[in-house]
C-alpha cells in the first residue's frame, strides 16, 4: 500500500506554509483544503476545490442519476480511467457528507474495494463494480441536496499545546464532544506534521475510545483511498473520521461500561508491556492459532483482549495473532441463525446473513484494524489488534447463549447431501444454490470444492460476479475485498472458512439487482 514512503513533497511544502503562514498558503494552493462542517463556528468561508480534478468531481454532484451510466461510459471510451473517476467519486462524497450520512459514508467505503474488484475482471466488465458504486455515490448526493448541502469547507487550525501528544489532544477535544475544537486541532496535526502517517497516527488515538464498526472502518477506507486520491488530499479524507467520532459520542451511541477501550488499553499496555520495540516473530502452529480463535469467540470482551496483548507480549507475530482474530470473526458469519423477523427491513428478509448482519459487521471491521495494525507506530499496531479482538468478543457477547450454541456452516445433512466431485460440477451447483438463495447448500459445495484441493480462483470469480451484480445492501464489496484478503492471509488448514462464509453471504443478497449495473452493461457490451 505504500504507507510508509516519505512523502517528501508533504514535508516541503509543509515547510513553506510555516514560512508563509496557513492563510496565505490555502490562497496560494500550497495546502490541501482544510475542512470543517456547517454550524460548527467555521472562520474561513469558500468552498473546497480539488485542482484539474475539479470539473470531474462536478460532475459526480451534478449529473443528474437517471443520466450519469452514459456519462460515466463516455468519459471511459474518451481516456478518463478508471482511478480517475475513483478519485472524483471519493471527493465528490467526502465534501458532501464529510463522514456523517449513514449511506453516504457507507458508499465511500464501497469506492477502493470495487476499485480493487475491477481489477480481477477481465478488462471488458472492469468498469462494472466502479459505476455500480459511482451511482449509488451520485444518487446519494442528489438525495442529500447536492452542492447546497456540502458539509465540508475551509477550517482555520488551533494552536496545539506544546508538550502534550497531539493524538491526545485529538481525543480529548472527541470526548468533549467539541466538535470546532476537535476540527480546529486536527487542522492543526495535519498542517503541521508534514507526513499523512502522523496525521493518521493521532487520528486513531480518538478512533480506538470505541469499537464500533463504522468508527473503525472508516478512517481504514479514508486512508486506504489516498493512494487514489493523492496523500495532499490526507486531510480532507481523514477528518471526516474525526467529525464521525464526534457525532456519535454527541448521540451517545455507546453506553458506558467498565471495560471500555478508554481504561482497559492503558491497563494492558501496562500489565503486558506494550507496545514492544519491534513486533514479535514467533510462528506458532494452526493448534496455537485454532486455540486462540477459540479463545477469542468465546471470551467476554477484556478476556478477548488480554487474550491478544499477552499473545503479543509474548512475542507472537502480529498476523499470526491477527489471523487467529479474523477467524474468530468469520465463525460469527458462519454460526448465525439468521436475520431474526424483528430485525428484518426491505432487502434484508428474515433468515438472511447479508448487508449489516454481525458476522459481516465483525469481518469488515477486523479486516480493518489488522490492515491499519500493517502500517502504523508500535503503539497503535497493539492498540488495533487489541481493540480487534476485543470488538469480535463484544459483538459475540451481543447473543452470547445463541453463537455459542449455534452449529458453524457447513452443516452435516446438507455436507452429506453434496455428491460431486468434479469442480466444474460442484461449481454448477454452488451457483444454483446461489441464485435460489440456499445459503445451506451453497456453503456445503464451497465447503467440498475447498476439501477436495480444486483451485479457489474459479470459486472467487462465481462470487465476484454477484458482488458486481447484486445491490448487497450497501457491504458486498467491502465483505468481499474483506474475504479476499483475508483468504489469502490465512494459512490452508483455515482459509477455506472465508469462501464458505461469503458464499453463505452471496447466497443470502442474491436475487436484488444493484441500479446502474444492467445499464452499464448494455452499454460496455458485455
Amino acid at each position: 500500500m505504500g504507507t510508509r514512503r516519505a512523502f517528501l513533497g508533504d514535508v516541503g511544502r509543509g515547510m513553506l506554509v510555516a514560512s508563509v503562514g496557513l492563510g496565505t498558503a490555502l490562497d496560494m494552493g500550497l495546502t490541501p483544503a482544510l475542512a470543517r462542517g456547517d454550524g460548527d463556528h467555521d472562520d474561513l468561508g469558500g468552498r473546497i476545490t480539488f485542482g484539474e480534478l475539479e470539473p470531474l468531481v462536478g460532475l459526480m454532484q451534478d449529473t443528474p442519476v437517471a443520466r450519469l451510466v452514459p456519462v460515466l461510459v463516455e468519459k471511459l471510451r474518451t481516456g478518463t480511467d478508471l482511478k480517475q473517476l475513483v478519485a472524483a467519486a471519493t471527493l465528490a462524497n467526502a465534501r458532501t457528507f464529510g463522514g456523517e450520512d449513514y449511506v453516504g459514508f457507507h458508499t465511500l467505503m464501497a469506492l477502493a474495494p470495487a476499485y480493487h474488484m475491477a481489477r480481477e475482471l477481465p478488462e471488458s466488465q472492469r468498469a462494472l463494480p466502479v459505476i455500480k458504486v459511482l451511482y449509488r455515490n451520485t444518487n446519494r448526493i442528489q438525495e442529500h441536496g447536492g452542492r447546497p448541502s456540502e458539509v465540508l469547507h475551509p477550517v482555520r487550525p488551533g494552536a496545539l499545546s506544546a508538550g502534550q501528544d497531539p493524538g491526545e489532544l485529538l481525543r480529548d477535544a472527541v470526548r468533549h464532544k467539541d466538535m470546532a475544537a476537535a476540527e480546529r486541532t486536527f487542522a492543526a496535526i495535519a498542517a503541521g506534521s508534514g507526513s499523512p502517517d502522523d496525521a493518521f497516527n493521532s487520528l486513531l488515538v480518538a478512533v480506538e475510545d470505541h469499537t464500533e464498526v463504522h468508527r473503525v472502518v472508516l478512517p481504514y477506507r479514508a486512508w486506504e483511498l489516498l493512494d487514489v486520491v493523492g496523500k495532499e488530499q490526507a486531510h480532507t479524507m481523514l477528518r471526516q473520521s474525526v467529525r464521525y467520532c464526534v457525532k456519535s459520542e454527541r448521540a451517545g451511541n455507546h453506553p458506558a461500561r467498565p471495560d471500555e477501550p478508554a481504561s482497559l488499553l492503558p491497563r494492558l499496555f501496562d500489565q503486558h508491556h506494550l507496545p514492544r520495540t519491534s513486533p514479535g516473530t514467533k510462528r506458532p502452529g494452526d493448534a496455537w492459532v485454532s486455540s486462540m480463535c477459540k479463545t477469542v469467540f468465546e471470551s467476554s470482551p477484556p478476556a478477548a483482549a488480554d487474550a491478544v496483548a499477552a499473545a503479543l507480549d509474548e512475542g507472537i507475530g502480529p498476523q499470526d495473532v491477527g489471523e487467529a482474530i479474523a477467524l474468530a470473526a468469520n465463525q460469527l458469519v458462519l454460526r448465525d441463525a439468521g436475520r431474526p423477523e424483528r430485525w428484518a427491513s426491505p432487502g434484508k428478509p428474515p433468515g438472511s446473513v447479508h448487508g449489516d448482519s454481525i458476522g459481516v459487521h465483525a469481518s469488515d471491521a477486523v479486516n480493518a484494524w489488522r490492515n491499519m495494525a500493517r502500517v502504523v507506530n508500535p503503539r497503535n499496531a497493539a492498540a488495533c489488534l487489541i481493540l480487534a479482538g476485543y470488538e469480535v468478543a463484544r459483538d459475540r457477547e451481543a447473543r452470547a447463549a445463541d453463537f455459542l450454541r449455534w452449529t458453524p456452516r457447513p452443516l452435516a445433512e446438507f455436507l452429506d447431501a453434496v455428491k460431486p466431485a468434479d469442480p466444474k460440477a460442484l461449481l454448477a451447483e454452488a451457483e444454483n444454490a446461489i441464485r435460489a438463495n440456499q445459503q445451506e447448500i451453497a456453503s456445503a459445495v464451497v465447503h467440498r470444492y475447498g476439501s477436495l484441493g480444486h483451485d479457489p480462483a474459479p470459486v472467487f470469480s462465481l462470487l465476484l460476479k454477484y458482488a458486481v451484480s447484486e445491490d448487497g445492501a450497501l457491504h458486498a464489496e467491502k465483505y468481499y475485498n474483506t474475504v479476499r484478503e483475508e483468504f489469502a492471509s490465512t494459512r490452508p488448514a483455515f482459509r477455506w472458512r472465508q469462501l464458505v462464509a461469503l458464499a453463505r453471504v452471496t447466497a443470502s443478497e442474491c436475487g436484488r439487482p444493484a441500479p446502474g449495473v444492467a445499464h452499464a452493461r448494455e452499454l460496455l457490451g458485455v
